[in-house]
């Protein structure tokens, strides 16, 4: 399959089934702790980016097994740079609810979310994540690296409108990069963002895999566990830390995921479908297929 990979192991999505919107890196921003790469041409406007019905068909393929359909815990929309770009972004939510009941959650950056279209979309998953990885307009700039024409103030509106008519699950994801936003201003500046919007837990991360710009260098375990004490206590939800390898979870979370003993062809072709899609060390590798 082209789109669909997996089921991966998801601390706290469990066992998910990846759709990933784009072949190749489609966004419009070039963060640089990006684990799928550098943005070589940044895309600003929505598009039909991808063969929606080779995406539909694919989605397809797979509800209609029912032995694979309930080994996934939640279908991931996702993709190799912004998946709400893509105009079809709410055919392809429809199709899979159409055929299943299983959760679905958007991974997104949160960027498209002053589109009307886009949140009339998203209104169909059960869970939305998108990103906040700074409010100041430097830290901004500096961390996400956004196309021309995006201005994070008009992004954190959008965002609080989103929140404000959203009825299903919303995670926030704030990731942090050492000097560059996670000083004391950037997070006091942070706050009074934070207790606008309305959602369900954070997910405080820092880098954990190759990045896009190598040097971005992650936050240290202590100061990521004092920045997340301090939103814990300001805005009462819960703050999730970055899982202790790589964000691929740990013991609780086992997934029906091939093993050492498996047959070599599902098992090469898994391990090719997973590194396909963004760094992993032999580490990560181990850990997820036991």
């Amino acid at each position: 399959m082209n789109f669909l990979f997996g089921p991966v192991n998801s601390r706290r999505l469990g066992r998910s089934l990846g759709i990933d919107l784009f072949r190749e890196k489609i966004c419009n921003l070039n963060c640089v702790y990006c684990e799928v790469g550098p943005t070589t041409v940044p895309a600003n406007r929505r598009g039909l980016y991808s063969p929606t019905r080779e995406i539909l068909a694919e989605i397809t393929e797979f509800c209609s097994d029912p032995h694979r359909l309930a080994a996934v815990d939640v279908l991931t929309v996702t993709a190799k740079g912004e998946p709400t770009l893509h105009l079809d972004l709410g055919v392809i939510l429809r199709h899979i609810k159409s055929l299943t009941d299983k959760p679905v959650a958007v991974l997104t950056n949160g960027t498209t979310l002053a589109d009307d279209e886009v949140r009339e979309a998203l209104q169909l998953a059960d869970i939305v994540v998108p990103s906040l990885d700074a409010v100041r307009a430097e830290s901004f700039s500096k961390v996400d690296r956004p196309a021309r024409g995006l201005a994070v103030e008009a992004i954190i509106n959008g965002l609080r409108d989103f929140s404000r008519a959203y009825r299903g699950r919303l995670w926030l994801e704030i990731l942090l990069v050492r000097d560059i936003n996670d000083a004391d201003a950037d997070i006091d500046a942070l706050l009074p963002v934070l207790t606008s919007l309305q959602f369900d837990r954070i997910q405080l991360n820092t880098v954990v895999r190759p990045p896009a710009d190598p040097g971005a260098r992650p936050v240290a375990e202590a100061r990521l566990a004092e920045i997340a004490r301090r939103l814990q206590a300001a805005l009462a939800v819960p703050v999730d830390l970055p899982s202790p390898v790589a964000g691929f979870g740990d013991e609780r979370d086992a997934a029906p995921l091939p093993t050492a003993d498996a047959e070599p062809a599902a098992l090469r072709q898994a391990i090719i479908q997973m590194v396909r899609r963004r760094p992993c060390t032999a580490a990560d590798i181990d850990r997820v297929f036991h």
